[in-house]
């Protein structure tokens, strides 16, 4: 098979399973815990969890395993698939976005800014790092730096559409 060529099966077990270096492509609902999704590359699963963006192109999501382009657990967790076959994976913070860290907050005096500072706006850094405001008080605000998912668990029920051997 030359090597740009793509094998698509629809049935599971028609394929080699997925290794380093693959090109692949999945469709995906990414979930906490608590079953909030979070982000899908799947339009009835956005439009089921109120989460739709009529701006976003809903189709699977590819790349190439271990290099470096998704966070660790999911790369790992794609590896020996098969075209057509479905799979949760369960991925813990150290594996996802890192812990949450308390030393990534700030306190700002709300004197020492030209805007109205209100929960959940978010700021960027001279050096683009983005920032949540997360409280509001009489005379400073805080702002949280972490990884909106960072701490928490992922859970990410996937399906392998494709794969393009490396």
């Amino acid at each position: 098979m030359a090597k740009n060529e793509v094998k698509e099966y629809s049935e599971c077990g028609s394929a080699e399973p997925v290794k380093n270096g693959d090109l692949v492509s999945v469709d995906y609902i990414g979930e906490l815990e608590d079953g909030t999704v979070f982000d899908t590359s799947v339009k009835e699963a956005a439009l089921k969890a109120g989460k739709f963006n009529a701006g976003r192109n809903y189709e699977p999501l590819s790349f190439t395993v271990g290099g470096g382009q998704m966070i660790k657990g999911f790369d790992r967790g794609v590896v020996g698939m098969k075209v057509g076959e479905e799979k949760v994976l369960s991925i813990p913070p150290e594996e996802a976005y890192g812990a949450y860290r308390e030393e990534l907050t700030r306190e700002i005096p709300i004197s020492s800014v030209d805007f109205k500072p209100e929960i959940g706006l978010q700021l960027m850094t001279e050096n683009g790092i983005r920032g949540t405001i997360t409280s509001v008080g009489a005379e400073n605000f805080v702002v949280d730096f972490n990884h909106e998912l960072a701490g928490k668990t992922l859970i990410f029920r996937v399906t392998l559409v494709s794969v393009k051997e490396a």
